[in-house]
C-alpha cells in the first residue's frame, strides 16, 4: 500500500474535522452566531449537503462521459466530499453539544450522519486502498449502498424538517 500526498491531505482534512468538532464542543469556537436569518452551523450543513447532494451524481456521470478527466474527477469527489463532510459535522457538532434544556430531537438527523460517517469512511478506505484484502467489488457494494441510504434519508429529514412529515 503506497500512500501519498492525497492520503495525508485527506487524513489532515479528516483530523481537522474532529479537532474544529471539538473546539466547538469545548466552547473555544462558536458556530452558532446568526448569519442573515439562520445560524452559521445551518449555512455549512445546507451548503455541504447541497455541494455532495449534486455533486456526485454529476461527477458519477462525468466520470463516464470524460474518461479522460477520470483522475481530476475524482480528486474532485473525495476532497470536495471531505470539506461538505467538515462542514455538515460543525452542524452535527452544534446539534449534539446543545444545552439539555435546548436538545434537538435528532431523529433521522443521526440516521444521516450515520450514512455519512459510512460514505467517508468506505470511500477514504477504497480510494486509498486501506485494506487490500477487502475486493474493490465489497468496497463499492457498501459505499454505494450507504450513498443511497444519505439520499433517502436526507429527502425524509428535509421533509420532517419543513413539518411536511
Amino acid at each position: 500500500m503506497k500512500l501519498n500526498r492525497e492520503f495525508w491531505f485527506a487524513l489532515l482534512m479528516v483530523f481537522a474535522t474532529a479537532c474544529l468538532m471539538a473546539a466547538d464542543y469545548f466552547d473555544w469556537v462558536n458556530f452558532g452566531f446568526s448569519v442573515g436569518p439562520f445560524r452559521l452551523n445551518h449555512w455549512f450543513v445546507w451548503i455541504g449537503t447541497l455541494y455532495m447532494a449534486l455533486t456526485v451524481p454529476i461527477i458519477a456521470v462525468l466520470k463516464r462521459k470524460r474518461p479522460s478527466k477520470y483522475l481530476s474527477l475524482l480528486r474532485l469527489h473525495v476532497f470536495g466530499n471531505l470539506a461538505a463532510f467538515l462542514l455538515v459535522s460543525l452542524h452535527f457538532a452544534g446539534q449534539i453539544w446543545r444545552p439539555a434544556a435546548f436538545y434537538p430531537d435528532l431523529g433521522t438527523g443521526i440516521v444521516l450522519y450515520i450514512a455519512m460517517l459510512l460514505l467517508v469512511s468506505t470511500g477514504f478506505a477504497k480510494r486509498f486502498q486501506l485494506f487490500p484484502r477487502i475486493k474493490y467489488q465489497n468496497y463499492r457494494f457498501v459505499h454505494t449502498s450507504s450513498a443511497m441510504a444519505f439520499y433517502l434519508t436526507i429527502t425524509v429529514h428535509i421533509l420532517h424538517g419543513l413539518g411536511i412529515l
